[in-house]
C-alpha cells in the first residue's frame, strides 16, 4: 500500500470520528445560573449540521413560545425547534452556519468543535463580525 493511500484511509478515519463525536445529544448550560438549561439534538442532513431542542429541562419553561423569533419560528414552542442551521465541516470544526437565540429570536453566525481537553464538552460559538461567546455543552 502506498503512502498516500495509507494517509488517505487515515484522513478519512478520524473524519468519520470527528463528524461522530458532534452527532449526538447534548446539554445546554445557562451562561448567567450555571445551571443545565436545555437537551440539543446536533445530527447531520446531507453534509450539513443541524441542532434542534429536544428538551427544555425547566419544567416551567417547556411549554414556552418563541415570541421573539422571527419568520416561521414566530410563536412556535421552543421545545423542538431547530436553533442551529446549515453548518459546514471545515477540518475539525463545523462552520458557516447560524445558531439562533430563542430567548431574544436573534440569529448569529455559529461555529462548533469538540473540547481539545475533553471529548464530552462541544464549544458552541456565536458571533457578529469580531464579537462572540462561546458556551460549552456537555455529552448527555
Amino acid at each position: 500500500m502506498s503512502f498516500y493511500r495509507i494517509l488517505f484511509v487515515v484522513l478519512l478515519l478520524v473524519s468519520i470520528k470527528v463528524n461522530a463525536q458532534i452527532v449526538g445529544q447534548w446539554k445546554t448550560i445557562d451562561d448567567n445560573t450555571g445551571e443545565p438549561r436545555s437537551i440539543v439534538e446536533i445530527y447531520k442532513k446531507g453534509n450539513k449540521l443541524f441542532g434542534k431542542i429536544l428538551q427544555v429541562l425547566d419544567e416551567a419553561e417547556r411549554k414556552k413560545l418563541c415570541i421573539e423569533c422571527k419568520g416561521s419560528d414566530y410563536n412556535k414552542p421552543i421545545e423542538g425547534m431547530v436553533i442551529i442551521k446549515e453548518l459546514e465541516k471545515d477540518g475539525n470544526e463545523y462552520e458557516a452556519g447560524t445558531i439562533m437565540d430563542p430567548e431574544n429570536g436573534k440569529v448569529y453566525r455559529c461555529k462548533i468543535w469538540i473540547d481539545e481537553d475533553n471529548p464530552n464538552v462541544l464549544n458552541v460559538r456565536g458571533y457578529i463580525a469580531f464579537l462572540y461567546r462561546t458556551q460549552k455543552w456537555i455529552r448527555v
